[in-house]
């Protein structure tokens, strides 16, 4: 693990209370911003299916920001795309800091339900960064692509 990637991770673990933005609207503002944040149009494939693993609309700091999809049904929402080409565009959203991996003791991903059914920890991707990064991406891409849309949703 690289000192870059920890501290994406430790930016991700910033995020202000109260904070919430739709998925949707961000996922847009990732799209038209997606040459200045490093991502091609097939790693956007890849975070289209992520997100749409989520089960509500918008992001809040205080709901569980991981999902946990398996390669299989990952491929799937993303279109069919091959197993390897999945991976290397998943790392292409790690390293561009847009989600993080949590990764389980066996590298497998899965969520720990509670007494009640609700998820006590989950382990696979993380939404975080994308709600920590969209309050000061506004500034970053204004200054960058001035006529793409704000990251701000």
């Amino acid at each position: 693990m690289s000192l870059a990637l920890l501290a994406k991770q430790q930016q991700a673990s910033q995020i202000t209370p109260g904070t919430t933005r739709n998925k949707w609207k961000l996922f847009r503002s990732i799209c038209e911003a997606r040459n200045a944040l490093g991502v091609n149009d097939r790693a956007l494939t890849v975070l289209d299916a992520l997100l749409s693993f989520y089960p509500q609309d918008d992001l809040a700091h205080d709901q569980k920001l991981v999902v946990f999809p398996s390669n299989a049904q990952l491929s799937i929402r993303a279109r069919g795309m091959a197993p390897a080409t999945l991976r290397r565009h998943l790392a292409v959203l790690v390293e561009s800091g847009l989600i993080l991996r949590k990764d389980s003791p066996n590298g497998k991903r899965y969520a720990r339900r509670g007494k009640q059914g609700d998820i006590d920890d989950a382990f696979g991707f993380s939404l975080a960064p994308l709600l920590a990064r969209a309050w000061r991406s506004k500034t970053t891409l204004s200054r960058r692509l001035p006529n793409a849309l704000n990251f701000v949703c």
